[in-house]
């Protein structure tokens, strides 16, 4: 009776739970659309042929890539300064850069100029105001 009350956590894997649990749920959601919704799945095929077909592949793959990238460089680069958030501030900048000027149709000076401001800017005030605020550590 006394191993009833009793609850020992393992602090190697307990923070491992929660995305498992989602995980499953999300899956067991994910199959049970597939399952109910399959003949429409099936016959999805010219909608994605003809949606692949219009849409800019540069934006698209391009703006993937960057996130890929983004996502990828912020923990190596955090660990150089590590609990310092530097890593998502330096990689942040670049992103939104990147990202703006990859979606923007002309680039002349004074339409580069704000977006270069924002990307100074936004990132620095996000990592300020995590770090500072609400004393959370970024990677």
């Amino acid at each position: 009776m006394g191993s009833l009350t009793k609850v020992t956590i393992d602090f190697e894997t307990s923070h491992l739970i929660f995305p498992t649990l989602i995980a499953i749920v999300l899956g067991l959601l994910g199959l049970a659309i597939v399952i109910r919704r399959r003949h429409e799945i099936a016959g999805a095929g010219t909608f994605w042929r003809d949606t692949f077909a219009r849409m800019d592949k540069l934006r698209f793959f391009g703006a993937l890539g960057l996130t890929l990238i983004y996502f990828s460089a912020m923990v190596p680069v955090g660990s150089i300064w590590p609990n310092t958030g530097l890593g998502f501030l330096i990689c942040s900048i670049p992103y939104v850069l990147l990202t703006g000027l990859l979606f923007m149709h002309d680039r002349p000076f004074r339409d580069v100029l704000p977006l270069v401001i924002v990307a100074l800017v936004a990132p620095t005030l996000v990592w300020w105001l995590f770090t500072d605020l609400f004393f959370l550590t970024l990677p």
